[in-house]
């Protein structure tokens, strides 16, 4: 088995259900005792938090680089950024290192076309629902992304940081959330990306009347499947 290199703690809330998921991965398709080889390196969030805010995307990239840098010389096989967000710097720590990075959003394109569906909603950060490198390679996929209006785009951000991230559940954000879904299935949605790995803490299957997509466990697992796999001669 692989050793996965995790960039985690964008939050720590999120990066919790990844080494569980890993495991529970691991162990559901080997049996037995078996669990996942991990490396963590978990950064302050609040260093992060405060650069994406500031637009200081290239010295967020840096850290994150010179931290993968760190895992890929402590034994990892891959890189897994535990957050959507901070993909927007995939680039930058790719270079820094040798090894794959396994890459979230491809993760999700491959579970959604799987399923066959073709127009996705995407909810996330206000970062990840804007930007275009996250949608850019859905698109690329073949996927059509859907996006909340801006007044939602700004609500939903605000719940992520000020509620998901500290870990804090809000039933009045679940049911803000649920409407949102609503709204991006009347647009013709046929299934939502829940595109901030805080998201699957606060909705589930019942909160939507089409497929959600929690890009934390499909990351995961993803990652779990890809240690498994024997590795190229």
């Amino acid at each position: 088995m692989r050793t996965l290199g995790l960039l985690g703690g964008m939050s720590w809330e999120s990066t919790v259900p990844y080494y569980r998921i890993l495991n529970e991965r691991v162990r559901d398709r080997l049996g037995g005792l078996h669990s996942a080889r991990i490396l963590l390196y978990s950064v302050d969030f609040a260093e992060i938090e405060q650069m994406q805010h500031r637009g200081q995307w290239h010295e967020a990239g840096e850290l994150l680089a010179a931290a993968a840098s760190r895992l890929e010389h402590a034994g990892a096989d891959a890189i897994v950024i535990c957050t959507n967000t901070m993909h927007a710097v995939a680039s930058q720590v790719e270079a820094a290192t040798a090894v794959p990075l396994l890459h979230i959003a491809d993760a999700t394109a491959g579970r959604i076309t799987a399923a066959g569906l073709a127009r996705v909603g995407l909810l996330g950060t206000r970062f990840t629902m804007e930007q275009a490198f996250y949608r850019e390679r859905l698109e690329a996929a073949g996927l059509e992304v859907l996006l909340p209006d801006a007044a939602a785009r700004e609500r939903i951000h605000a719940v992520i940081y000020d509620e998901l991230c500290r870990g804090v559940i809000e039933a009045g954000s679940r049911e803000y959330f649920r409407g949102a879904i609503a709204a991006l299935v009347v647009q013709g949605a046929q299934g939502i990306i829940l595109g901030c790995t805080e998201i699957g803490l606060l909705v589930g299957p019942d909160d939507a009347p089409v497929p959600l997509f929690d890009t934390a466990r499909i990351h995961a697992e993803t990652a779990a499947d890809w240690a498994m796999e024997p590795a190229a001669a």
